[in-house]
């Protein structure tokens, strides 16, 4: 059985190109394609495709308020065709906290003619949102801010967060229901490009009861704090606790990795770490985790329920590394109590 798909883009270029690429790999059906966002969100309604590519810029109704309804109202995974600009990362940024699966990078300008050469990644993305427990797409309510009488010892604990695909989204309900002032200084490590970043560190600035700051060498981990791992970078800690920043080969394939940032968190804080690994694919965070047990650390991950992607979490729980396993809108009650 194949799954089917609706091939959303203003270019019939694009429209023609995905398409193509997608049934050429043998496991999609492209049902039909669309223009615009209102096209988009008729065609879905009709048809229910299994999974949606999404371009931005279209008229009548642009990707991100298209993709918003869909998920609203149909609960269909849609990966984002986005250009790779500053305005494309915050166009992608916006969709992936109004609920896109994930995304891919067109190679060249809106109309790539070179988009075969991201043809792999295409096929990967699609088939994992196509995979995913339409379930789990369904809003949740924006958990609220959790008030605390009093605030745990200032700087007692370095929280380091692994979180990859449905990130931005868990994130997004995460940060708001931390309250403002927090003994827990937040590393978080989202694997995104280099802009990506910067942009989702806005963008969550913007809803967070806490200050949300894309990392910079030399910055240090700051009771109340977020700072957001840049992409193409590992972020690792410097003997002082500064952070430092390295374009080392990726690590499980990923630059930022989570493996790099945890391993050095322990090292430099030891049992005041806490590592967290979130929804994603594949198993970055894993070893993480390992080295926060054994330098006495606490580990967490999110449970399969409201994981939008498994894959992280479980390959950390089956290694038998991980203290607790919890809800997304139970994580911030949780980090907030450990001792």
């Amino acid at each position: 059985m194949k799954f089917k798909v609706l091939v959303v883009d203003d270019s019939h270029f694009m429209r023609r190109a995905i398409s193509h690429i997608l049934e050429a790999d043998g496991r999609f059906e492209v049902v039909a394609t669309a223009s615009d966002g209102a096209m988009a969100i008729q065609k879905a309604a009709n048809l229910l495709p299994d999974v949606i590519t999404m371009d931005y810029n279209m008229p009548i109704l642009n990707g991100v308020e298209a993709v918003r309804r869909i998920v609203a109202d149909l609960a269909i995974p849609i990966v984002m065709v986005s250009a790779h600009t500053t305005e494309g990362a915050r166009q992608t940024v916006d969709a992936l906290q109004a609920g896109a699966v994930d995304f891919i990078t067109k190679p060249s300008g809106e109309v790539s003619t070179d988009i075969s050469l991201a043809g792999d990644l295409l096929v990967e993305r699609v088939w994992a949102a196509a995979s995913v427990d339409h379930k789990r797409l369904v809003p949740r309510p924006r958990a609220a801010p959790i008030l605390v009488p009093r605030v745990a010892a200032i700087g007692k604990k370095v929280v380091v967060i692994a979180v990859s695909t449905g990130g931005p989204a868990a994130l997004s309900a995460f940060l708001p229901a931390l309250p403002r002032r927090s003994a827990m200084a937040l590393v978080i490590v989202q694997h995104m490009p280099a802009a990506f970043t910067g942009t989702l560190a806005e963008r969550l600035d913007r809803i967070a009861t806490i200050k949300v700051q894309e990392a910079k060498e030399g910055d240090r981990p700051v009771p109340g704090t977020a700072l957001v791992a840049p992409g193409g970078r590992h972020l690792e800690f410097a003997p002082d606790g500064c952070i430092h920043l390295s374009t080392s080969e990726p690590v499980n394939g990923c630059r930022p990795s989570a493996d790099v940032a945890m391993k050095s968190a322990a090292a430099v804080f030891g049992c005041d770490v806490v590592g967290v690994v979130m929804t994603g694919m594949g198993h970055d965070g894993t070893a993480g985790l390992v080295a926060i047990k054994q330098a006495g650390g606490a580990t967490v991950a999110q449970d399969k329920a409201s994981s939008l992607i498994f894959g992280m979490p479980r390959a950390a729980i089956e290694r038998g590394v991980v203290d607790s396993v919890i809800p997304l809108d139970e994580l911030p009650r949780h980090l907030l109590q450990m001792k």
